[in-house]
Parts: structure tokens; sequence; C-alpha cells
């Protein structure tokens, strides 16, 4: 049987970090690369997304996670497919102001936003949730496969403060069924989000 536990060297140049969804690829990583040993399935390879070629442009190392997609299913399901708990995996939510303007918020996949809080810590009056097609037009992305990287048009992002103090989360790499596990501090380096602290449990 397969040893299942956590790798602990991290000082090779070359680190994989192995998915436990529908597939999942070694990569090339930075030396604090976290590793992870779960069991995977590599019968599809990983999509090339507008997320994917961000990523690489700005040299973030990343794992890739394919499952089965269920609509309407949300992170409950990726982590569910993926093994891991649904607080890692990081949902990628398109929001509008009162004036319509867009933005991106990052949130615990077990967390739901309190838009009020939200709205005071950014100083709007309020905020929604865009509608599907906005969201689409806003980021290039079908809702479900919405990822913060390499979006059509650059929006603000804000960031649950929370996320940071995780050592590894799961993000949509661009498509539906399709996760990319990454260090939260290189979502700052690339994205500069805003932190802020509007996470309700879910």
């Amino acid at each position: 049987m397969r040893d299942h536990r956590p790798a602990r060297d991290c000082r090779a140049s070359h680190l994989i970090l192995l998915g436990s969804g529908r597939a999942a690829r070694a990569v090339s990583s930075p030396a604090d690369f976290p590793i992870q040993s779960v069991s995977m399935k590599t019968e599809h390879q990983a999509p090339e997304t507008p997320a994917t070629r961000f990523l690489r442009e700005h040299h973030v190392a990343h794992s890739d996670h394919l499952y089965t997609y269920e609509e309407h299913g949300g992170t409950r399901v990726s982590a569910r497919e993926l093994n891991v708990d649904e607080h890692a995996v990081v949902k990628t939510l398109v929001m509008e102001d009162e004036s319509g303007k867009p933005l991106i918020v990052l949130m615990h996949g077990d967390r739901k936003v309190s838009t009020k809080s939200l709205a005071r810590q950014i100083g709007a009056k309020n905020v929604a949730p865009c509608k599907p097609d906005a969201a689409q037009r806003h980021t290039g992305y079908l809702v479900g496969g919405t990822s913060p990287f390499g979006t059509r048009k650059s929006l603000p992002a804000y960031i649950e403060r929370t996320i940071l103090d995780l050592p590894l989360v799961y993000v949509n790499g661009g498509r539906r069924g399709y996760l990319v596990g990454v260090q939260p501090h290189e979502i700052v380096r690339v994205l500069a989000p805003t932190q802020v602290e509007c996470g309700l449990a879910d």
C-alpha cells in the first residue's frame, strides 16, 4: 500500500505536489513549496487557460487538480473530490459596487461574504454579486470556472485575511472542474489584493 503521509523534505529543486482529484501532475517549484502526498489519477491532462498562462508568466509554482464538475456543487464538491478541507478551497466571487464597478473577492469555501461588512471596509455604499453574464463579461470565465488569475479585465481584488494563514490553498484554474494549488503569499505577490475581514459561516 502506498504511504500517504505528507513528505517532509522541501529542499529539492523540483518538487511534486500530487492532487487527489481526477488528475494532477508534477510542477517545478521553489524550495519552500509545500508537498502533500495523496492518491491520484492521471487519465486527463491539465488544461491550458488564461489563468495557467498568467501563472506561468509570473513564475507562480502550482499544482493541477482535475475533478468531475457538478452543477451548483461549488467548493463542497471540489473539496470532496480532492480530499481536502473546504476551508482551503478558495472561491473567486465577482461582485460590483453601487456604481456597477466590478471587483473580485477571494473567500474560504466554507464561508460566505458579508456584503454589508465588505462595503463598509472598501468604502462603498453597497456591494452585490454580479449576474452570471456580467461576471463572464468582466473576467472572461464561465461561472463555476472563474479564476482570479488572467482575467479579461484588470479587476481590484480583495482577500479574506485568514486565507493568508494557510500554507496552501486551491483556487479555480480557469475552467470548470479544474483547481490549482498555490501558496497564499503568491496570490498576494501577483494580485496585490486588499485584505478584508468579511467572512461568515456558510
